[in-house]
């Protein structure tokens, strides 16, 4: 170990710990129990077992540890945006992809192809800019990986833009927030907009959140950590008190929380949250029934507000391999062409191909030093989308299928579960589509989802 530090040695790093122990002492508080102490005896956490304890201060410590429990915020409601729990559940041990028989991997595939004949496969590029970002894109500063967060950034807020979705009076929600960027940007391009609220939902505590440097008195800017999947917007103070119409956002959202965060806007925040207690079905039929009110501008916002709270979503997608059949919002879709959760949980895995051969691009951009985005997630989840690639793409698979057929089934797998989405979003009055907001090359998760309220769909005033 170094002069001065903890004599205990960290397999899992393969180091020695450099914490400082105390004047006199070998080994740091943490690893104190490989020493004698007075007869003084270490023990796990009982709340979080990473973490030991002098057993003496056991209850001492409960009192304040930071795995205890802590008071649950009043917009927190179990399970609100979950799903269905009737739900056939997949058996816990699935054979991986490449020990699947030759047979039933070409059988998923034909099923694959069947569900996907007739749908929009090849989707219109749509990569925007916004003028809010142009002298940040041009900051010679920015590495070029914070270039291509800045690229999906401008490209994100352009497609909101011709959407009509940037304006006063209005609360914009964005999940998975993480460091709040996008918002941050939002915020920027509404600089001279009054009335604006930003929602940060991330369930995860975040180091160099930008969301604290506002100054701005119009803007107001507030974290909810909270899962995505017990988020009850309609119990969120401000939006409780001021009703604003909200719109939903998010950049690079993980499988199934994208699925979450749409279920939190069409169903548990257009249905009421008093009506929490009644039979999920029943919830999900009043959602159903709920219209959903345009785009607000300032000549018609008095006479379309009470109709439907959710004036538009932008999320850019991300990992389907991480997708879930319990929080799926497009179940009906997949049962209505003869799909089931086993298919399904196949289809999220072989959607992973779609990377299959960009590991070097992906690790370059990974690698990139810049000062924009250091602890943004986005290249790890392309490496982890890399990783699985390559693990469900081993063995049998190399001499069944090439690189490029399973980049192409990749890709219809991943428009299959989006398709599934869009009719979701359909069947509740929204027009919704998807479309590709950056070059591949900035980004290999480069589709954009977007949803407006339907006009057509909109009741007519009952007399």
């Amino acid at each position: 170990p170094e002069p001065g530090r903890c004599a205990h040695f960290v397999l899992r790093k393969r180091r020695f710990c450099r914490m400082i122990p105390a004047p006199g002492r070998r080994f740091c508080g943490e690893h104190g129990h490989e020493e004698e102490q007075n007869d003084r005896k270490r023990i796990p956490c009982p709340l979080d077992p990473k973490h030991t304890v002098y057993e003496d201060q056991l209850q001492k410590h409960l009192k304040k540890c930071n795995s205890r429990e802590k008071p649950k915020p009043v917009y927190f409601v179990q399970d609100i945006n979950a799903g269905l729990k009737d739900v056939a559940e997949i058996p816990e041990k699935q054979v991986p992809l490449s020990s699947l028989p030759i047979e039933e991997l070409q059988n998923l595939i034909t099923k694959l192809k069947k569900a996907s004949n007739g749908l929009e496969l090849h989707l219109k590029e749509q990569i925007l800019s916004h003028q809010a970002l142009q002298e940040a894109l041009s900051d010679p500063k920015n590495g070029e990986s914070a270039f291509k967060h800045l690229k999906q950034q401008a490209s994100i807020l352009g497609n909101m833009e011709k959407l009509h979705l940037l304006g006063p009076g209005r609360c914009f929600v964005e999940f998975g927030a993480g460091r709040g960027k996008l918002s941050h940007w939002v915020d920027v391009a509404l600089e001279n907009v009054e009335s604006v609220q930003f929602l940060l939902v991330e369930r995860a505590t975040t180091r160099f959140k930008v969301d604290g440097k506002h100054k701005r008195r119009d803007s107001i800017f507030e974290r909810l950590q909270v899962d995505i999947q017990h988020l009850c917007l309609n119990k969120v103070p401000i939006l409780e008190k001021k009703k604003l119409p909200v719109v939903g956002i998010g950049k690079h959202l993980c499988g199934a929380a994208t699925d979450l965060a749409l279920r939190c806007l069409v169903e548990s925040y257009t249905t009421c949250c008093d009506g929490e207690d009644e039979e999920p079905a029943l919830k999900r039929c009043r959602a159903a029934q709920t219209e959903v009110a345009p785009h607000k501008s300032a000549s018609n916002e008095s006479t379309t507000e009470d109709h439907k709270p959710v004036a538009g979503i932008v999320i850019a997608l991300c990992c389907h391999h991480k997708c879930d059949w319990t929080h799926y919002v497009g179940r009906e879709f997949f049962k209505s062409v003869g799909l089931g959760p086993l298919e399904f949980h196949y289809f999220q895995r072989m959607s992973s191909w779609a990377t299959c051969g960009m590991q070097e691009t992906t690790s370059k951009a990974s690698t990139s030093e810049d000062s924009e985005d250091q602890t943004d997630d986005t290249e790890e989840h392309e490496q982890t989308l890399s990783r699985t690639a390559q693990q469900d793409s081993s063995d049998t698979l190399q001499g069944t299928l090439s690189a490029e057929e399973r980049k192409e089934i990749g890709c219809l797998c991943k428009r299959l579960i989006d398709h599934g989405r869009i009719e979701y979003l359909q069947q509740h009055g929204y027009k919704a589509a998807l479309q590709y907001y950056t070059e591949s090359a900035v980004s290999l998760e480069n589709v954009l989802l977007t949803a407006v309220p339907n006009p057509s769909l909109i009741p007519e005033p009952t007399i």
